[in-house]
């Protein structure tokens, strides 16, 4: 669905009372710094009229992974219920802290305590909403009879069950539809997969209830249970009510850094992994505190205590799922199995262009982020606005981590420990108030970043999930020097491409190569660029025109001003040009600096020159932006192609 139709449907959904719903309503992962004292962390998802689950861990500390839940209830008097993953003890506690309340958009927190909110420690939730396709939770009384049913609204079948006793010590029990009805894990122990008709009494859950046996880990008589049930491939949300957003199954491991792939049909942002064929432990891995493509991947256990592990490279997400890249039998023994459950990326269209672009300056201080957004940042541009020479311009993104690539060089990518993607609200890269970072969130319509290894492949596809097809998309060699590609078909349909790098004018893609769709863009060992080359890690970008939000476009250049409409209502924040039939720089200017009637900072990606601030070349426009006459023939000779990226 292109996106003035994605809209269209969306308005129209919302003024019918029927708004679809998105993996962003229903489940968050959500980093947060403590501070000693009440605060709410809002993080969208609306369990005060829903219910569901909230999982918690503080990242830095020894301390117990804590979940509340809505059917438990969080207040019993002045005390706030919890249980604890990782013990089979009589868990459900009862602490003056805590989470306090939950909200029509997260929840709120009680004071200084080092399992949910010490002042300086870093935290992490999951939390999953009750939702027919994705999640539901139920309490129940044993009645220690074989073939109880626990009725549930799922209105699916589910593909993974977690049951604990509340009042007596009993393991957390697990079922998972890839073991089958006679087997079952412990989420509180590292056990191999156990078989035992005891707990689900040899019985396949159904979209309404789920059976169990006799074990007191499930149906003790006069016992109370908390089940959390989570569903499996479920189409029923998106735009089109057609993705499913959770998954549930299995692989087997091969033992080597180059792992099996698992193909979930999207791009997970949460994935928890077991060996149910060996003694393990659990392994929980999400988006938000890293899974790096090569580079190291933070887990956490839920079957015990520990701080977060900084990682290894475990895994690499891709753009329909994940493959596993450690030889670490916890992830990949040679012939084990192991079951997962892994969860979709946020992919919910933006609604103005605020939602998915930012441009700030460092905060020249300690304070996390360095660059507020407002959102988390998945790519972003960074230069110094001020430096006078040797000021390399960046770019950084979460798939790859810590690391770094320099727009003006064809350099490999270097490591940058000032490189943080771990905020909510924004991104740390140095404390440095001369640089100024354009920050994008990827999102359906308008921009998209791939990591990917090259196969050596000719014309090959490689996935990505902008929904629409891509008209400039930017791919660069990670791990070897090779020149930044930026491709587009804004001119006259065909595939051109430029250099980064470079201010050199434009060259044809020959070859045969295929163009991009809404699905995939096409990549070739021989091509020029050599984008697939076997071996060698890439990172592409793919930018598209968004109505109202995002404009890629050309221009001709008449050497008299020339008023460039992008459909905008309020003039463009960002702008990005390049001639592309004769040399001439990679300009950018932006509001933060200023874009107004008279001299307008610019700042180049493909050179380390300071900022020129004594030049009138564009003027603001409130559907775009204008060329002005005095612009050079870099932006404006008679006759002249430009391509461009203008963002409202």
């Amino acid at each position: 669905m292109d996106p003035i139709t994605q809209q269209t449907v969306l308005a129209a959904a919302g003024a019918a009372g029927g708004d679809k719903v998105y993996v962003d309503d229903v489940f968050s992962t959500f980093l947060w710094q403590g501070t000693g004292s009440s605060q709410t962390i809002n993080n969208g998802i609306d369990l005060a009229g829903e219910g569901g689950l909230v999982w918690s861990k503080n990242r830095g500390a020894s301390t117990a992974h804590l979940l509340n839940d809505s059917e438990r209830g969080i207040e019993s008097g002045s005390y706030y219920s919890e249980l604890v993953s990782n013990t089979s003890a009589v868990n459900e506690k009862f602490t003056p802290w805590g989470a306090t309340s939950f909200n029509n958009n997260g929840f709120s927190l009680g004071g200084n305590n080092s399992q949910f909110n010490l002042s300086g420690s870093s935290y992490v939730s999951w939390t999953f909403r009750k939702a027919p396709g994705f999640f539901d939770v139920v309490t129940y009384t044993g009645n220690g009879t074989a073939g109880r049913t626990v009725a549930h609204d799922l209105g699916s079948v589910p593909g993974m069950i977690i049951v604990k006793c509340l009042d007596e010590t009993e393991p957390w029990c697990v079922y998972h539809r890839s073991l089958g009805n006679n087997t079952y894990l412990s989420l509180s122990e590292t056990s191999a997969g156990q078989t035992s008709t005891l707990r689900w009494n040899d019985t396949t859950p159904t979209s309404s209830v789920f059976t169990v046996g006799t074990d007191p880990n499930v149906n003790q008589n006069t016992k109370t249970y908390v089940a959390y049930i989570f569903a499996h491939d479920d189409a029923q949300y998106g735009t089109d009510s057609d993705e499913s957003i959770i998954k549930c199954g299995s692989y087997t491991g091969n033992g080597s850094t180059t792992g099996t792939v698992v193909n979930l049909g999207f791009e997970p942002q949460f994935v928890l992994i077991k060996n149910v064929s060996n003694a393990n432990q659990w392994m929980m891995f999400d988006n938000m505190r890293g899974i790096a493509s090569g580079g190291n991947d933070p887990y956490l256990h839920p079957s015990d205590t520990d701080a977060e592990y900084a990682g290894a490279d475990y895994l690499e997400l891709t753009s329909t799922g994940f493959q596993l890249k450690s030889t670490a039998s916890t992830v990949n023994n040679n012939g084990a199995t192991f079951i997962y459950m892994a969860i979709r990326r946020p992919n919910k269209p933006p609604g103005a262009a605020t939602d998915v672009f930012a441009v700030d300056t460092g905060n020249s201080s300690s304070t996390i982020p360095c660059f507020d957004s407002g959102f988390p940042v998945d790519f972003a541009f960074r230069k110094s606005a001020y430096a006078s020479t040797g000021n390399n311009p960046r770019t950084h993104s979460r798939l790859q981590g810590p690391k770094e690539l320099y727009t003006a060089l064809n350099i490999s990518e270097s490591s940058s420990s000032d490189a943080l993607f771990d905020s909510m609200t924004g991104m740390s890269t140095g404390f440095n108030s001369n640089d100024i970072a354009w920050m994008f969130k990827r999102a359906p319509g308008f921009m998209d970043v791939v990591a990917y290894t090259g196969e050596g492949g000719s014309n090959r596809s490689v996935a990505h999930n902008l929904t629409v097809t891509p008209t400039f998309w930017i791919t660069k060699k990670r791990s070897g020097s090779g020149g930044w590609f930026a491709n587009y078909t804004v001119v006259d349909g065909s595939w051109d491409y430029l250099r980064l790098d470079h201010n050199g004018s434009a060259s044809g893609v020959g070859g045969g190569l295929t163009l991009p769709t809404s699905t995939a863009f096409f990549v070739d060992s021989s091509e020029a660029g050599a984008s697939d080359v076997s071996g060698e890690n890439y990172i592409a970008f793919l930018f598209a025109t968004l109505p109202g939000i995002s404009k890629v476009g050309s221009y001709s250049g008449t050497g008299s001003a020339i008023n460039v409409d992008c459909g905008f209502t309020n003039g463009a924040r960002f702008i990005l040009i390049k001639r592309s039939d004769s040399t001439g720089d990679w300009y950018v200017w932006d509001t933060t600096r200023g874009i107004v009637s008279g001299n307008d900072p610019y700042l180049l990606l493909n050179d380390t020159a300071a900022q020129v601030t004594n030049t009138d070349y564009i003027d603001p426009l409130n559907a775009g932006f204008t060329v002005t006459s005095s612009a050079p023939a870099a932006l404006n000779a008679s006759g002249g192609t430009y391509i461009f990226l203008a963002i409202a």
